[in-house]
């Protein structure tokens, strides 16, 4: 009878502790989840959508606005230029075109964002401002754009060759896109022509953290720089001079008060989070 009544005492004693010890537990991780959404909602900070929405103004279906001209690159001493010549004879252009090989293995290795600089394979354009090609010599290319030595390069050629076509591309035309994107990177610009816009689509857009009223683009023009802000949120962009990218141009995205501020707070709230969960693993070690 007596052992009877112990063993129930006991049963229900393991009872009441296995309870007590489940509802600490329970306790336990249910505080645990409140601290870590604490801290989604502390470093999680508010970013208002005319912070991020590009193009703002009139909703108007019709609504326009002029464009800034496009730039135009003029060639200059030390550029690197790739002259590709064709005709109606193949076999004879082979000889224009001694860097023809050269330039499709680089161009086939080298993607538009460039880890590190490649050498540009073409002509060197010297101080004098001249190319020499094979069979014309010297031809005086500097101040001129790609399109005009393209054409002037193709009238020397009819001496020697059947109805040529020359293409001519500067090998140095090369932007930076560093700060809140996606891709940081070093672009080279096939084309020779770029607009901001095209260049943060190629370092994969702004991140949400990144401030687009404020874009800081920095240019050398005789021998100095010159540093401009943008606003990506506003329609008049597209008439700013700094729409349209030139060689060397620095596109810096700069971060937001809300990513400053999260980076602030987490290095204030990260010890005190610590020290709460330790303190709370420690009481749970006592009663598991």
């Amino acid at each position: 009878m007596g052992f009877n009544n112990n063993n129930r005492m006991f049963n229900e004693y393991f009872s009441t502790s296995l309870v007590s010890m489940r509802t600490l537990t329970a306790f336990g991780f249910k505080t645990l989840l409140t601290v870590l959404t604490g801290i989604v909602f502390v470093l999680n900070g508010c970013v208002s959508p005319k912070q991020v929405v590009y193009f703002q103004g009139s909703t108007m279906e019709n609504d326009s606005i002029l464009v800034a001209a496009p730039y135009v690159p003029l060639i200059k001493p030390a550029d690197v230029l790739s002259v590709q010549v064709n005709s109606l004879n193949p076999e004879q252009s082979l000889i224009f075109n001694p860097y023809a090989m050269a330039g499709a293995a680089s161009t086939a290795s080298t993607p538009g964002a460039t880890g590190s600089l490649p050498a540009p394979v073409g002509y060197i354009v010297s101080s004098t401002g001249e190319i020499t090609i094979p069979l014309i010599g010297s031809v005086k290319v500097a101040g001129l754009s790609v399109e005009k030595a393209s054409l002037l390069i193709g009238e020397k050629l009819k001496r020697f060759l059947k109805e040529p076509t020359v293409d001519v591309r500067n090998q140095n035309f090369r932007i930076s896109v560093l700060g809140e994107v996606s891709r940081p990177a070093l672009f080279t610009i096939p084309n020779n022509q770029i607009t901001i816009i095209e260049a943060l689509g190629l370092a994969g857009d702004v991140t949400i953290a990144g401030r687009r009223d404020n874009v800081l683009v920095v240019r050398e023009t005789n021998g100095a720089k010159k540093f401009a802000r943008i606003d990506l949120t506003q329609r008049d962009l597209f008439r700013s001079p700094y729409y349209y990218l030139h060689p060397n141009d620095i596109v810096y995205v700069e971060p937001g008060k809300a990513r400053l501020a999260n980076a602030d707070r987490t290095y204030q709230v990260l010890p005190i989070v610590l020290s709460a969960l330790s303190i709370l693993a420690i009481i749970l070690t006592q009663f598991i």
